[in-house]
């Protein structure tokens, strides 16, 4: 078996056809990029016991989003490592990992979604498969810029495009699959004719004469049900929400698939060049282009190195965090203020037009940036998306006044543009490496680099929960301050003594709240990410400096042959 899989192996014979590469490169991107989708989960794995509405014991938001952040993690540091290693086994070998450690981590995840064991989920979708991911990132990106000396820009963009496209092709298949399996929980009726008790927080109602958990589903928690029902209560734990299914299917079809990609892999000989190509000359117009090699380990000792990594981390930050909680972002912004269009369905669509735009970004740029020069195109992501998240906290706060499609279709376009710079930075590294450090190592370099999106990784998320989180905790602080004591306790079964514990079983939320809230008084949701917005602008900022003092690697750095 490894001499199948071997380098030798995979060596191409005079006359291969080049282009018969990118279909197995973009099939690998198409299918790991899929953990763009990942906030689509995030409804249903916050609801995997309540179903209709979070349970007391369901898993938090935050805790699903960090699920998504180990995943980049371990993307990054499995890159760093395998960097090295396809250099030196081949990228079938590499291929082959992938499929196994991608498509095996959706079923170790999907098992810890059926125990309710979050450990397994974090085990196997973040740990293992975020080392295929890392794998499956690297293999086509070094190959693909082999054989495309001439167009290394639009070379990665093809690969990487995949990778932005593959949310846009899980999309339909996760919402496919989650309806497919879903299952409603035993309805009970409505809450007026149903006595219920709170202890410890929770709501419970007799059925069959003992008491059971129950979940209460309001006005303003309709438009949230993973599958509109009607009002009333729901027995907690009667139902699914076809996570752990869609896990299971997913796996399947992800290791087939990028199984016979990575069987498709070509190798160019030693020495190839293709028909025409005019080795261009150091710094051929002002690109900053070289055709010096520098070794991966002689690479780390340049400041170049360091400076592409803060490039590339904090453009990454910038927009992951916001990846992460897409969904929930677009209906907690706009789903109150504009409840008749934004809904769960148009959430999603939301999403879908992300990969979208990412997935065009990450061509248009690269391919651009083969004429414009690649420090140029970063020069653009970072001054023109400072604006655009500035912008992102107007909107928020104009609709939240004047409940006007204007401003969410202002908030659709700066964030649609804000993610075609965000692809077209992932796919703009690999040939701005190469034209840095030359080609010979670029595999390796560009693993190491990718512990810049690790760490963005994390960086993102945390903001983006962390704030969250606080400015949610002020909301309800606030909002509770405004309601009558007497109607709080009649309306949650406690009294407003018993906050903290009413919020941590998730009975109070602002959505309940403004149920009861005085008639005028503002809904607080569509705030809730404004100070992460103004985050990422100064985080651009710090790029934007990065990016501006970029300078050739000194010859000293350079191999001698």
């Amino acid at each position: 078996m490894a001499g199948l899989l071997s380098k030798e192996r995979i060596v191409a014979e005079p006359g291969f056809n080049r282009w018969l590469i990118a279909p197995a490169a973009l099939g690998i991107h198409l299918c790991i990029g899929s953990v763009y989708a990942w906030s689509l989960f995030n409804p249903a794995l916050v609801k995997r016991i309540g179903v209709v509405t979070s349970a007391a014991d369901d898993w938090s938001l935050k805790s699903v989003v960090w699920i998504f952040t180990v995943a980049i993690v371990f993307l990054g540091l499995s890159a760093a490592i395998a960097g090295k290693w396809l250099e030196e086994v081949g990228p079938r070998m590499v291929g082959v990992v992938a499929a196994t450690c991608w498509g095996g981590g959706f079923i170790i995840g999907g098992s810890g979604i059926v125990t309710g064991q979050l450990w397994l989920v974090y085990l196997g979708y973040g740990v293992i498969g975020g080392c295929g991911l890392g794998l499956g990132y690297v293999s086509p990106v070094s190959t693909l810029i082999r054989w495309f000396p001439d167009r290394r820009g639009m070379a990665t963009g093809i690969a990487i495009m995949g990778f932005g496209g593959g949310a846009m092709l899980g999309k339909p298949m996760i919402d496919g699959f989650l309806e497919f399996y879903y299952r409603t929980p035993q309805f009970l009726g409505d809450a007026g004719t149903l006595e219920l008790v709170t202890e410890g927080g929770r709501r419970l109602a007799e059925v069959a004469g003992e008491l059971r958990e129950v979940v209460v589903i309001g006005a303003n928690d309709v438009a949230g049900m993973l599958v509109p029902g009607p009002e009333g209560v729901y027995l907690v734990g009667t139902g699914t929400v076809g996570a752990a299914q869609t896990f299971f299917t997913l796996g399947g079809i992800y290791f087939c698939v990028m199984m016979i990609a990575a069987f498709a892999y070509r190798v160019p000989a030693q020495g190839w060049k293709p028909q025409g190509y005019v080795v261009p000359e150091d710094g051929e117009h002002g690109k900053m282009i070289t055709q010096n090699d520098v070794d991966i380990d002689q690479a780390l000792r340049t400041p170049q190195f360091y400076q592409l990594w803060i490039v590339l981390c904090f453009n990454v930050t910038a927009g992951i965090g916001v990846l992460a909680v897409a969904k929930t972002m677009m209906t907690e912004i706009f789903g109150t203020t504009l409840p008749d269009i934004v809904d769960l369905k148009f959430a999603a669509t939301y999403v879908l037009m992300i990969s979208l735009f990412n997935m065009l970004g990450r061509f248009f740029w690269a391919s651009a940036s083969d004429f414009i020069g690649r420090k140029n195109t970063y020069h653009i992501f970072f001054a023109l998306g400072i604006a655009l998240y500035c912008s992102i906290p107007f909107f928020a706060q104009r609709v939240s006044a004047d409940p006007a499609v204007v401003w969410l279709v202002g908030f659709y376009a700066a964030t649609m543009l804000i993610f075609t710079m965000y692809g077209g930075g992932f796919a703009t590294i690999p040939a701005y490496l190469a034209d840095i450090f030359g080609t010979r190592y670029v595999g390796g370099i560009h693993g190491r680099l990718l512990t810049a999106w690790s760490t963005a990784g994390v960086l993102g998320p945390l903001a983006i929960t962390t704030l969250r989180e606080s400015a949610v905790a002020d909301a309800i602080r606030d909002l509770v301050g405004a309601i009558e004591p007497a109607t709080f306790a009649a309306t949650f079964g406690a009294g407003i003594d018993e906050l903290d514990a009413l919020v941590a079983a998730k009975t109070v939320t602002i959505a309940k709240l403004m149920e009861i809230a005085p008639p005028g008084t503002v809904d607080p949701t569509s705030g809730l990410y404004n100070e992460t917005m103004y985050l990422m602008a100064v985080l651009l900022f710090v790029a934007l400096i990065a990016n501006a003092f970029m300078r050739p690697v000194h010859p000293k750095h350079h191999m001698a042959d």
